[in-house]
């Protein structure tokens, strides 16, 4: 997966995803096997976090963290499971606001769909029904992200 520009051009963009792995995952079930006996009607959290840093020149590291917690009625964890899904991308030729965008925004919105599915199979095998999260718009939480920081900052001056 790459974008570029034109290559002989000096403002040439490259953006090329190097790999997607898994970073760290677990998950726990504190109420097995009482859990399994009881009526299904879970209530799901999702706490969402991305963090970059830049392992050379141009390549960065990218860490998307999901926790999710799935609670019963009587408000007792169920199970909760953390992932971290990260991808290692190249990106040249972005400097500044363009760059934040690209780690903050793109490259999550790359990594979503596989910390989806790591979280869908570590539920089904823990022995409960399939988990699957609904998409997320990495572009407005970048956004909303961005103004509440310029916000805070306009407050502290």
């Amino acid at each position: 997966m790459s974008e570029q520009t034109q290559a002989g051009s000096d403002d040439a963009v490259t953006f090329i995803l190097q790999r997607i792995y898994l970073k760290d995952a677990s998950f726990e079930s504190p109420r097995s096997p009482d859990s399994f006996l009881k009526q299904w009607k879970p209530k799901v959290n999702m706490e969402m976090n991305t963090r970059n840093s830049t392992l050379s020149d141009d390549n960065y590291e990218v860490v998307l963290s999901l926790t999710i917690t799935v609670k019963d009625e009587a408000d007792e964890v169920v199970y909760l499971v953390e992932v971290q899904q990260a991808g290692i991308f190249l990106v040249q030729g972005m400097q500044g606001e363009a760059l934040q965008v690209a780690l903050g925004s793109y490259c999550p919105n790359v990594l979503f769909p596989y910390a989806r599915e790591t979280v869908d199979s570590i539920v089904t095998r823990g022995s409960f029904p399939p988990l699957m999260l609904a998409p997320v718009n990495f572009d407005a939480i970048y956004q909303q992200v961005k103004a509440q920081t310029e916000a805070n900052n306009a407050n502290v001056q």
